[in-house]
């Protein structure tokens, strides 16, 4: 199908169970995102595998690299209309849904220096018990740890507003892009996994996603949402809210840039950009503000993360 939809995953609520066309439209906004359209098909073909030199070869003949080869444009010079279907029908479900929600805006600077060093020095201990590890997962812990103080950032709202749902586990959303577009795996029960864990985890939902096999199981049931835009390049965002969600954060890429110590002293630091979105109809600046001090406090210094660890 165009979607590649398992349709035994669909709950179908016409008669005797039969499966509907909102069935399937309900199904995919809840698999798509809330910031980046989906990625054109076939926008980029990746180099066909390097054949080994043979050993007689091998010394006389260098090896080239071989660069990606792009799909060039076609210029028409004509306007085109065409329908708004599949993923980009969902998005536009999710969005009419989370544009009814006041959002207000946070965002901050922080030093990742310290995190940038210690990732480097367990990072080869985790590739060798097989696990990939990324910056994410120090993310989605901190997240954790702050939302154990901050519950209400944790929580979900009923359609008029007039019950608030505080989420006992912090299942928390990645934003990844796909060939289907933007979706939003989620980690379950953050607070009860360790980093390692989570990296685990992080590595089996990027597995599934690169081949579209993410089931209803990943995709729904999150509490909160992380979108790591600096894999794009991006450094600020104004991320939009995935109701019945209540909060939403972005972070940009880690760049090197010159700041001063304590001491007055021009060094070099790693600096990375976060941005936060809230639902202003039960969340303040001042909430939101205390959240993102607490989460840069455990990134700025990972060690201190050990202190809350359990």
């Amino acid at each position: 199908m165009e979607n590649n939809i398992k349709l035994s995953e669909v709950v179908g609520t016409g008669k005797d169970g039969r499966i509907l066309k909102e069935d399937i439209l309900d199904y995919l906004a809840k698999q798509t995102g809330a910031i980046l359209p989906p990625s054109p098909e076939l926008e980029i073909i990746p180099p066909p595998p390097k054949a080994e030199p043979s050993p007689a070869l091998a010394k006389t003949e260098p090896r080239v690299a071989t660069k990606p080869v792009t799909k060039p444009v076609v210029f028409t010079g004509k306007d085109r209309t065409e329908p708004v279907k599949g993923f980009q029908k969902a998005m536009v479900k999710t969005m009419s849904a989370a544009l009814k929600i006041p959002h207000f805006g946070y965002c901050d600077e922080i030093d990742v220096s310290q995190l940038v060093q210690l990732r480097q020095d367990i990072k080869a201990s985790s590739e060798a018990r097989g696990i990939k590890l990324s910056f994410m997962p120090f993310f989605l812990k901190a997240t954790s740890l702050g939302l154990l103080q901050y519950p209400v950032l944790n929580a979900s709202v009923d359609e008029n507003c007039q019950n608030i749902t505080y989420k006992a586990s912090h299942n928390i959303g990645i934003a990844m892009d796909t060939q289907q577009g933007l979706i939003v795996p989620n980690v379950k029960n953050v607070q009860s996994l360790s980093i390692f864990e989570i990296a685990a985890e992080l590595n089996r939902l990027q597995t599934l996603g690169s081949t579209g096999q993410l089931g209803t199981t990943e995709l729904t049931g999150g509490t909160f949402t992380l979108s790591n835009i600096g894999t794009i390049g991006g450094t600020y965002a104004k991320p939009v809210i995935m109701p019945p969600e209540v909060a939403i954060g972005a972070v940009g890429k880690i760049q090197v840039l010159p700041r001063f110590n304590s001491k007055g002293e021009v060094t070099k630091a790693h600096i990375m950009n976060v941005s936060w979105s809230a639902d202003h109809r039960i969340i303040d600046g001042a909430t939101m503000s205390r959240f993102s001090n607490l989460w840069k406090s455990y990134l700025e210094n990972p060690a201190s993360m050990l202190l809350d660890l359990k």
